[in-house]
């Protein structure tokens, strides 16, 4: 086999299975189990794979709400408070962004208290200038990547 689109080759099988022994993954893509040890480790390397982790249901656990929180924040203030975020447990994804607010943070919650709890507290913060916050009704998709193109 060729070993041209390899990488991506080994991302997808991945994708499809990140627990795939090295074995199993040189045996689908037809190359050597040395050569998919490599390219992994160059994967990893260069930061294209940052880990392997399971994809936990939160609800299944308790965390029956969850929350996207629109902040405005002072200028200066954008990096402690994306920070602050980003060290809170609960919080799934923390983004800064363009638009009519600075950061968008999504967080699991066990109840609609715990989570006006965990926003007073947020909003605690004097840099914290507006806040928005909607519930999440229903997550017909979460979590979900992609595979990506081979040529």
């Amino acid at each position: 086999m060729t070993y041209e689109n390899l990488d991506r080759k080994l991302v997808n099988a991945l994708l499809g299975d990140g627990r795939a022994s090295l074995r199993s993954l040189a045996a689908d893509l037809d190359v050597s189990v040395t050569t998919i040890s490599n390219h992994l480790t160059e994967l990893e390397d260069t930061g294209v794979i940052q880990g392997y982790s399971p994809q936990v249901d939160y609800e299944q656990l308790g965390y029956d709400v969850t929350a996207i929180l629109q902040l405005k924040v002072e200028g200066s203030a954008l990096v402690d408070v994306t920070q602050t975020l980003c060290n809170h447990q609960q919080m799934t994804s923390v983004y800064e962004v363009t638009g009519d607010h600075d950061i968008i943070a999504i967080g699991k919650f066990t109840d609609t208290d715990d989570m006006n709890a965990t926003i007073k507290d947020l909003l605690s913060d004097p840099e914290i200038n507006e806040s928005n916050t909607s519930v999440v009704l229903d997550a017909p998709n979460e979590h979900d990547q992609f595979p990506l193109d081979i040529e």
